[in-house]
């Protein structure tokens, strides 16, 4: 998979926000170490996290499967636009066979789980998907039969409050594998100088 960091939202807004509760803008430095402790100070230590919600990340999400899909659309407080099965399943129609254990021409159309059977499956599904495109089947009904594993990308716009959520949640270990390792790519794609923000909620491996 692949995470690419779009925009996000300069920390001074954040800061301004805060500041804007207790009209405190004289004791500001411009974005500078002292807004960045108040920052940690209200928005992770005190908990009035709904300041964090003025700090909004995009980013483009590639390679993910539809049930990881599915697991990141449980987080309500974010946005998604996702790449239409309805107008780009055609891109399958011409392949060839897709066949068993051939893993890595599988690989470009569903996510791999290294559980072998499972895996085969999938590849069996997707040659199924193929040869009913082939049918001239019309997309709307096609895309019924598509594997969980089936490989699709986005557009997701988080803010900061929600994102600690994510992360927290996410990023444990108990969390599904696929969506654990989404949540740990979005981590490193963050500026540096914001991930103070959210060092505390992500669960370190041990």
């Amino acid at each position: 998979m692949e995470v690419t960091l779009l925009n996000h939202t300069p920390l001074w807004v954040c800061s301004n926000a805060i500041r804007t509760c207790w009209q405190s803008f004289d004791k500001g430095d411009n974005g500078g170490e002292i807004d960045l402790a108040l920052i940690d100070r209200v928005g992770n230590q005190l908990k009035h996290a709904s300041t964090l919600e003025h700090l909004f990340y995009n980013f483009y999400i590639k390679g993910i499967s539809r049930a990881c899909l599915q697991e990141l659309a449980r987080h309500r407080i974010a946005s998604l636009s996702v790449k239409s099965t309805r107008y780009t399943l055609k891109e399958l129609k011409n392949e060839s066979e897709f066949k068993p254990n051939d893993f890595e021409n599988a690989s470009r159309y569903i996510v791999l789980t290294s559980n072998e059977f499972v895996d085969n499956a999938s590849i069996n599904a997707l040659d199924n998907l193929r040869q009913i495109l082939n049918q001239n089947t019309s997309l709307d009904i096609a895309k019924y039969c598509l594997p969980e594993s089936y490989k699709t990308e986005l557009s997701w716009s988080i803010n900061a409050r929600s994102l600690q959520n994510f992360l927290s949640l996410r990023s444990s270990k108990s969390a599904l594998w696929e969506i654990r390792n989404l949540a740990n790519l979005i981590y490193q794609n963050l500026p540096q100088e914001h991930k103070f923000i959210y060092e505390n909620c992500l669960t370190k491996p041990k």
